[in-house]
């Protein structure tokens, strides 16, 4: 797994094969891009710092241009299309990100089911 992310919202050392501040760095050759949202649920009063220091990190055709020929668009939602994922890729026939969520919707049932019994 490699994973881009600026200062300040890095990893860990050794929990990615590859830990860059470079996205392209990140994406080339990849089979996958994985993004998630940038300001979630009580984070608002940080939403434009984080705009703005994630805003080179956005999934997008220049992003998946590096990536493999075959590679897929996750997410895991929601997502906010134009911040870190643009419009085109969250839609676009290379997204996979709608049956990543019907995925995670059995699994989740799944688990519902086992708590319940």
């Amino acid at each position: 797994m490699r994973v881009a992310s600026p200062e300040g919202y890095r990893l860990e050392p050794g929990l990615a094969a590859l830990d860059t501040a470079d996205p392209r760095e990140a994406a080339k050759g990849a089979d996958a891009l994985y993004t998630d949202v940038w300001v979630s649920m009580g984070d608002e009063a940080e939403a434009a710092r984080r705009r703005e220091d994630l805003a080179p990190y956005q999934v997008n055709a220049e992003l998946l241009a590096v990536a493999a020929d075959r590679a897929i668009v996750l997410h895991c939602l929601p997502a906010h299309p134009g911040e870190e994922v643009t419009e085109e890729l969250l839609y676009g026939e290379r997204s996979a990100v709608w049956d990543q969520a019907e995925n995670r919707l059995h699994g989740q049932k799944a688990l519902l089911e086992r708590l319940l019994e």
